[in-house]
Formats: C-alpha cells, sequence, structure tokens
C-alpha cells in the first residue's frame, strides 16, 4: 500500500525522515509492503513545494546540501503556506514536525485541526498540541475517523507510549517515573565526572544537547510537557502544565550535593514522575537523589528511560534514546509503519 505525505515542518526531524525514506524506501517496501511518497513539504525558513505525483527525498536534500531553501526547487507548485498544503496537497498522511510551543500549543495546533478537518491522517513529533490540548486531539481524530500517532513526543525513537498502549495491555498502570529529558541527565553525569553546572552547561551547549537558552531543558518544562502526555494518553487522566510541580531544575545542585549523594549510595536525577492515588493526579519535575538500586539511577548521559507501575507485572524499565535527528525520524517512520498496517488490516 502507498501512503502520501505531505511534511509540515523540514528541519532537523524532517530532514531526518526525508533521509530515512532516501536509504530505506526499498526495504521498507520489501519487508512490509509499504511505500511512502512525500507529495509536499512547507516550512516556514525553507519554504514550500508540492507535487502530486511525489517529490524525491534525494533530490530534496541534495538541493539543501547546495541551497538555502526550497525557493528554486523544481515543482509543479510552491510557495504554500502550511494550512494551504494540508487542504490542497494529495497526500494521506500530514507529518507535522514544525517548531514546538509547549505553552501554547503554537501554529501546529491549528495544523493537526486542520489535518483532522480535512479527514487526513496525523504523525506528530511536536509535543505542543499534546500538552497544551491532547484530549481534543485525540476526539478530533476519532470524530473524523483517521489514524493519530505521536510516539515521538516523549522519548524520540523509544517506543514509549507504544508499549503502555499495546504491550501492557490487561495491566492498570497506576503511576510512571522517568528521567524525560536528555540535556539534564547528560549535565548531572558529567557534574558527576568532576564539572561544575556551568561546566557542564556549558559542554551540553557545545555538543548540540543544550539550546543558547536551557531554561526549558535546566529548569524542568521540557520534561513536564512529557509527563503531561503521558499523564493524559497512558493514565488516561487530565493534567495541564501547570499542575505539573517543578522547582529549580538542576540548577541549584552543585559538586558538594553530588559528594554528598555518593556517600550514600545515591545518584541525583531530575526525575520525572505522575501518579494516581485515590483517583488525584500527582505530577512533578523535581531533583531527587535516587539509589543505585533504582533503575533510572543507572541511566547515564543523553540517554532517557521511565518506569511504568503496573499491577500486574510490577515496574516495567524502558531505556532508550530521548532525542537526535535520526531517532527521532524513526519515530515518525514507525508511526507511519503503524498506521499502514492499521489501515491493511481493515481492508480485510
Amino acid at each position: 500500500m502507498q501512503l502520501k505525505l505531505a511534511m509540515i515542518g523540514f528541519g532537523v526531524v524532517g530532514q531526518g525522515v526525508a533521509k530515512i525514506l532516501r536509504d530505506r524506501q526499498a526495504h521498507l517496501k520489501e519487508r512490509y509492503g509499504a511505500e511512502f511518497v512525500i507529495t509536499a513539504v512547507s516550512d516556514v525558513k525553507k519554504g514550500a513545494v508540492a507535487d502530486p505525483n511525489g517529490l524525491d527525498p534525494k533530490a530534496l536534500l541534495d538541493h539543501l546540501d547546495n541551497h538555502p531553501d526550497l525557493t528554486t526547487f523544481p515543482a509543479p507548485e510552491r510557495g504554500w503556506d502550511a494550512l494551504t498544503t494540508i487542504r490542497k496537497a494529495n497526500a494521506d498522511v500530514v507529518v507535522e514536525v514544525s517548531w514546538t510551543d509547549v505553552k501554547t500549543g503554537g501554529a501546529a495546533l491549528g495544523h493537526l485541526r486542520e489535518a483532522f478537518a480535512c479527514g487526513k491522517h496525523v504523525v506528530t513529533t511536536n509535543k505542543g498540541p499534546m500538552v497544551v490540548a491532547p484530549w481534543e486531539m485525540l476526539e478530533a481524530a476519532a470524530r473524523a475517523g483517521v489514524e493519530f500517532r505521536f510516539e515521538g513526543t516523549v522519548m524520540s525513537g523509544t517506543p514509549v507510549i507504544n508499549t503502555a498502549w499495546k504491550c501492557l495491555r490487561g495491566c492498570e498502570i497506576t503511576g510512571f517515573s522517568g528521567i524525560l529529558n536528555g540535556t539534564t541527565n547528560f549535565m548531572l553525569t558529567r557534574m558527576e565526572q568532576g564539572l561544575t553546572y556551568q561546566q557542564a552547561l556549558a559542554e551540553a551547549q557545545s555538543l548540540g544537547y543544550a539550546e543558547a537558552d536551557p531554561s526549558g531543558d535546566v529548569l524542568g518544562w521540557d520534561a513536564a510537557g512529557k509527563v503531561v502526555i503521558l499523564t493524559n494518553t497512558v493514565l488516561r487522566k487530565p493534567l495541564k502544565l501547570a499542575e505539573v510541580q517543578l522547582a529549580s531544575g538542576i540548577t541549584e545542585i552543585t559538586p558538594a550535593h553530588i559528594e554528598e549523594a555518593k556517600k550514600t549510595g545515591e545518584r541525583w536525577k531530575l526525575v520525572a514522575q505522575a501518579n494516581v492515588e485515590d483517583g488525584t493526579v500527582k505530577a512533578s519535575v523535581l531533583a531527587q537523589r535516587v539509589p543505585l538500586s533504582d533503575p533510572l539511577a543507572g541511566v547515564m548521559g543523553p540517554t532517557n528511560a521511565v518506569t511504568f507501575h503496573t499491577d500486574l507485572l510490577g515496574p516495567v524499565t524502558i531505556v532508550g534514546a530521548g532525542a537526535g535527528q535520526r531517532e527521532t525520524a524513526f519515530a515518525v517512520i514507525s508511526d507511519l509503519l503503524d498506521i499502514h498496517a492499521t489501515l491493511l488490516a481493515r481492508q480485510g
């Protein structure tokens, strides 16, 4: 089965998806019977092009290797904004990988609303809509009778949501705790190895783990957004970003704190968690001393992890990449394959 894709956003993640399609299209078709064809790209900075017959991912990537944008890329249609692209592109699936705003939902919120209104399936790695309006998004997709996948919003390509939804069926998940921000986990690892907070931050920025303004990471806002997504979609309990308890993130941890934890067999982690108690959700993102016996204590560097607390299996921990172009692009491909399999099964 062929699925045509409209790419909304063609930055790091969007180009990562194009690279996988460039390199693995034959494998995807042979192994899964899936053929994914990009028919439109719309990006605020790089411009927009569309061709109902398909855009060659290799040609798109080669062009951007030699040009700053897509304005001179040969295509029958060009210049569409995101909403026009969603409406007019010859596409079955909208892949929304534009810039994220977890406080307002940003433009992505309108993109998803338009896609559902047009009856198109959606795959997104954009946390914004799923933090600001998760139930609206899920219900809009259900009303439209379309498939909606968002695995890449929490731990990049590491299958957290799919594990909870599919592999843990039959269990009641009463809560979770995790390391949901790779930047801060990298910094804490380096601080344990002798760096100060400022030195660890500078290194994280030099490696591309932290932005010039790192507050979203180091104060816990990024992890808090992921707590909101998991609480709403896995615990199935309503939770807003403002309801997640935050303090100072990791900004006040000193070498002395690190050494004190070592003496008691503990390790500092920025722990993101939510638990249901008597029907009420308690959620937080706080720096904590974690015993070395806890699986989260062994998660080092930019790696992420989450432990689901279940009634039948007990704690189940998933560890894997939480960021990166290839890893997040994989989440998109995985979600596309899941939609493809679902549609095939529906056909009988």
